[in-house]
């Protein structure tokens, strides 16, 4: 039996915090990605404006629309090569995980970024350089998580740091914590040669065999490819094939919960009964 949920900021535009709590809850939603800065437009969630104060102020919001945050989202740039930049990404990811238990967060999660000053795809990212550089900075984020006993979710996609299975595996093996988990996007590595269902199937098992125990979080969409980009589509719409990843699940994460991205109210609903009909299936 699958969890599943969206993104907070797929739900409603930003608005007033108990405004946006109160339509998350009108929608039937009972499991969100939080990025707070997409969100809420009544509150400061920059470096320094936090507090337990403001943090219980929202958890009781939480509680009382029935609300829980399966991903405190955090998504930063780790291989920032700008080092003022950088370290002010590790301060705001920092301060994200000091408060994540008051939210009653499952983790704090990234992807994890492009060697590029503004996120742009260059071929410096796969190098490395870049892949040095995210282990400097993952390391300090892991050691406050650490110390804070709270979990940072980590999710690869085809354009950045941490590319394919075989990255990913590299850089939990280098990390060695307890404390780092992957948020699973199936389509997120899915690259321009990822188009049948075999080479689809082939990219999860390798991510499951590397790491499926290390998987807990999943984002689940559709998307065809456009050259060397990938375009959203809804879920079924596009040319992403859920059978291998249903019977990976099934077999090995049947409770996982699964966040709908890029989704709305219109079509939220109706997704989950279609992936709960491919579960079923699979």
């Amino acid at each position: 039996m699958l969890t599943f949920g969206m993104r907070c900021h797929d739900i409603c535009e930003p608005m007033e915090m108990k405004k946006v709590l109160a339509a998350v809850k009108a929608n039937n939603v009972h499991n969100i990605q939080l990025a707070m800065s997409k969100s809420f437009t009544d509150l400061d969630t920059s470096v320094g404006h936090y507090s337990a104060g403001l943090a219980r102020h929202i958890a009781d919001e939480l509680q009382k629309n029935d609300i829980h945050v399966s991903v405190l989202g955090c998504y930063i740039n780790p291989t920032q090569p700008i080092e003022s930049k950088r370290q002010a990404e590790v301060a705001r990811f920092i301060e994200h995980l000091k408060y994540a238990k008051m939210f009653g967060a499952d983790m704090v999660g990234t992807e994890t970024g492009r060697l590029h000053p503004a996120m742009k795809v260059n071929p410096q990212t796969y190098t490395e350089e870049g892949y040095q550089l995210l282990l400097k900075t993952m390391r300090e984020i892991v050691s406050a998580a650490e110390k804070l006993g709270v979990i940072v979710g980590v999710e690869g996609v085809y354009d950045h740091t941490l590319y394919s299975p075989e990255r990913m595996k590299r850089f939990l093996e280098d990390i060695d914590s307890p404390n780092v988990e992957v948020i699973l996007d199936a389509v997120n590595l899915m690259g321009p040669e990822s188009n049948t269902e075999e080479e689809q199937a082939d990219v999860l098992n390798r991510a499951f065999t590397y790491y499926g125990d290390k998987i807990t979080m999943l984002h689940i969409k559709d998307y065809i490819m456009e050259g060397t980009k990938q375009k959203f589509r809804f879920v079924g719409e596009g040319q992403f094939h859920y059978a291998p990843l249903m019977k990976l699940l099934k077999e090995k994460k049947p409770m996982i919960t699964m966040l709908l991205e890029d989704s709305n109210p219109q079509h939220y609903h109706g997704d989950v009964e279609l992936l709960k009909k491919l579960y079923d299936e699979a």
